[in-house]
């Protein structure tokens, strides 16, 4: 519903929008306007999402918790949409989302409404590993093939 909703509002948010500020400029400066903040949107988004994938990599590397740093991820990229799509509102919240103590509190207000369980770096081999500690101590000897055996037809064809 929220989605459906979301699709309505934001085009006639826009189109209102443009004829106001339209009305005011002119169109000539509003297409100009348009053009510049998609232009300064798009140097912007790079540069942070350049910054975005530093810090990802520098998790990764750390073993730290990689939440923060995608997330901040996803919410440059879905600025990088919005400051493409032409209009005034969506720029708006587009340049929001690229200030990084907007992206921080935004994180922060979705962090707090999901439990996350466990968050383990180390790396995993279950199969390489005894549950209980112990060390089973044993011997072996290898098993010559016998052959005679394998050679010799099975004798199933024979009647």
């Amino acid at each position: 519903m929220w989605l459906f909703i979301a699709f309505l509002a934001v085009p006639l948010i826009e189109i209102t929008l443009f004829i106001q500020i339209g009305g005011v400029i002119g169109l000539g400066w509003t297409l100009v306007t348009v053009v510049l903040t998609a232009i300064a949107g798009t140097w912007l988004v790079r540069n942070q999402g350049i910054l975005a994938l530093s810090q990802l990599k520098s998790s990764f590397s750390d073993l730290k918790d990689p939440t923060e740093p995608l997330v901040h991820g996803a919410m440059i990229l879905f600025s990088g949409a919005l400051l493409l799509t032409p209009g005034f509102f969506t720029d708006a919240v587009g340049f929001l989302l690229l200030i990084p103590a907007f992206r921080t509190a935004m994180f922060k207000a979705i962090r707090s409404r999901i439990k996350v369980q466990t968050f383990d770096a180390r790396p995993h081999h279950p199969r390489h590993r005894n549950p209980d500690g112990d060390i089973i101590d044993g011997e072996y000897s290898e098993v010559p093939p016998n052959y005679d055996q394998i050679k010799r037809p099975s004798g199933w064809t024979d009647h």
